[in-house]
């Protein structure tokens, strides 16, 4: 009997000590660098286009204590804001982490997170809420993507200085292209110690796009993904009947006989990094694509975007791209087209991307060269472009789906 007494206890004792310590690992993860334990709702919607709030926020039980749930407004563009009280503990982190519950829904959430005192200075992330379960979101520092050109690298002690955020905010700009209704939950936005980023050097041994290039001699099956902006949006009036891309596409079926598959992200009025922060929503679906095509400049050059800036933003495309394709995909740049009115204009834009492509040895398509050698005479110039004068016509596709194909054939050895 005394045996079974002591055995008891002693049980009872481990019972109490393995409650113990799972509540303070919980304790633990509630209170320690909370930014936001989302408890309360803190984060206030916006006003839209109809002066109306983008949404409403409602405190929900959440996977530890309570969470805040983020409903949009069908159409909505705009944010729930928040401030953030930032400090030397931002720049000793490897950057945050958060719990979402989504929605079940294709569509993705953003997040944005803003110097305290220069709007200019805002970086975004997406992610996805298709999963109704608890997920759990780490964000390091270097996945914030500047979406201006005045912002630089996020990263303690070279770049852009985390302890200078104030503020952090949910929600979605004007280059998402799509706002359909939606919502998801959010507990526990927290600064993680330090996040794993993937530091290999994926730059390949030779420029081009070698790789492409065996597979379409080979009859293969090949994926293009086309980042870009109005130039490349099949959306855009001037691209609806004939778009370069699909003429490249074309071309290369005749050429080679293979199936060419096309995903083009590419959404008019928008810069490279603001096409850069959409990316994981198309790796999705498209995780390792054959060969990414980036073809920027003429809102980038509006927004003060000028060639060193350019050189840098270029950079860190490939290399985020490289990271996340796992240096499966090849990356062809394609140089700033010019316009009629800015036909010189733009050239350091398209400088920048000669030099990037030699640097990180990738394919170029010298769309920039092509034009001003097809362009010599007055007449000949404006046959290149639509009635605006800036986007393309018949005879500008045509030219710019040649020089695309002309660089990938160039990739032989």
């Amino acid at each position: 009997m005394r045996t079974q007494t002591i055995w008891f206890r002693a049980l009872t004792g481990l019972v109490v000590l393995v409650a113990a310590r799972l509540a303070h690992g919980a304790d633990s993860e509630k209170h320690a660098a909370v930014l936001f334990d989302m408890d309360t709702a803190r984060h206030q919607p916006t006003a839209g286009a109809d002066k109306q709030p983008i949404g409403a926020i409602e405190v929900v039980p959440g996977r530890l204590g309570n969470a805040c749930r983020f409903t949009f407004k069908e159409g909505a563009r705009g944010f729930f804001t928040a401030p953030v009280r930032s400090g030397p503990e931002f720049d000793r982190a490897g950057g945050i982490s958060f719990w979402v519950k989504g929605d079940g829904s294709a569509t993705w959430g953003g997040l944005e997170m803003i110097d305290g005192s220069d709007y200019a200075l805002r970086y975004g992330y997406c992610f996805p809420i298709d999963s109704t379960e608890w997920r759990k979101v780490t964000v390091a520092w270097s996945d914030l993507v500047p979406e201006l050109p005045a912002g630089d690298i996020v990263e303690p002690g070279q770049g852009y200085a985390p302890s200078r955020f104030g503020n952090l905010w949910f929600g979605k700009w004007f280059y998402w292209g799509s706002y359909p209704e939606h919502s998801f939950t959010i507990d526990h936005v927290t600064l993680e110690a330090s996040i794993p980023v993937d530091a290999t050097d994926y730059t390949p041994a030779r420029g081009g796009a070698p790789k492409l290039l065996a597979k379409l001699k080979a009859g293969e099956p090949v994926t293009i993904v086309t980042m870009g902006d109005s130039l490349s949006d099949k959306r855009h009036w001037a691209n609806r009947e004939v778009l370069w891309s699909e003429l490249l596409a074309e071309r290369l079926k005749r050429q080679f006989g293979g199936d060419v598959a096309l995903v083009n992200p590419a959404i008019g009025g928008t810069q490279l990094t603001q096409n850069l922060v959409l990316a994981p929503r198309w790796l999705k679906d498209t995780p390792h694509p054959d060969l990414i095509t980036i073809w920027f400049g003429f809102n980038d050059w509006d927004g003060g975007m000028r060639g060193p800036q350019f050189e840098k933003k270029l950079d860190m495309a490939i290399e985020r791209l490289r990271r996340l394709t796992g240096g499966r995909s090849e990356i062809l740049l394609i140089s700033t087209c010019p316009a009629l009115q800015r036909w010189e204009t733009m050239e350091e834009l398209a400088a920048a991307a000669r030099t990037v492509a030699d640097r990180k040895k990738t394919a170029l398509a010298d769309v920039a060269a092509a034009f001003h050698a097809a362009g010599r005479e007055e007449t000949a110039r404006a046959a290149l472009f639509a009635w605006d004068r800036t986007h393309l016509g018949t005879e500008g596709h045509k030219l710019a789906a040649e020089t695309v194909y002309e660089a990938i054939v160039a990739s032989a050895p």
